[in-house]
């Protein structure tokens, strides 16, 4: 069964805020005869990718990446050079994450706590669920 992961890469993050996409870019991407971290092999010219979050889907990518790109922006891998053709990266506004997990929040009767913080695994959730909606 094919697998949706998210992915960040520290280097890749550094890069984009260098550049003036921001330092929140993350990789979105579905392996059927794979693993994650083979996926990613030397994608877009990194070596240090890290897999946040994984889930089985039915979608395929083109699929997925379609879906998402309703919500997010998609960085494009033909304007930048150093990108190499590398599909799935998306520049991701924690503004949206933040709002999401707020009315999701408000929805199940919670208050959010005191020490609200957005943290990657959070944005990889917002990912994945956008992408399979």
């Amino acid at each position: 069964m094919p697998i949706i992961y998210v992915a960040t890469s520290k280097a890749n993050q550094e890069w984009g805020a260098d550049v003036g996409l921001g330092k929140n870019l993350f990789k979105l991407g579905i392996c059927t005869d794979t693993t994650p971290e083979q996926d990613l092999a030397g994608c877009a010219g990194q070596s240090d990718w890290k897999v946040l979050l994984t889930d089985e889907t039915e979608r395929t990518e083109d699929e997925a990446l379609e879906r998402l790109a309703r919500k997010e922006k998609a960085v494009d891998p033909n304007y930048y050079p150093k990108l190499r053709g590398a599909k799935g990266l998306f520049k991701v506004a924690i503004s949206s994450v933040e709002n999401s997990m707020l009315v999701a929040l408000a929805l199940d009767g919670k208050e959010p706590p005191k020490n609200f913080k957005v943290k990657p695994v959070d944005v990889a959730k917002y990912l994945i669920s956008n992408a399979l909606r």
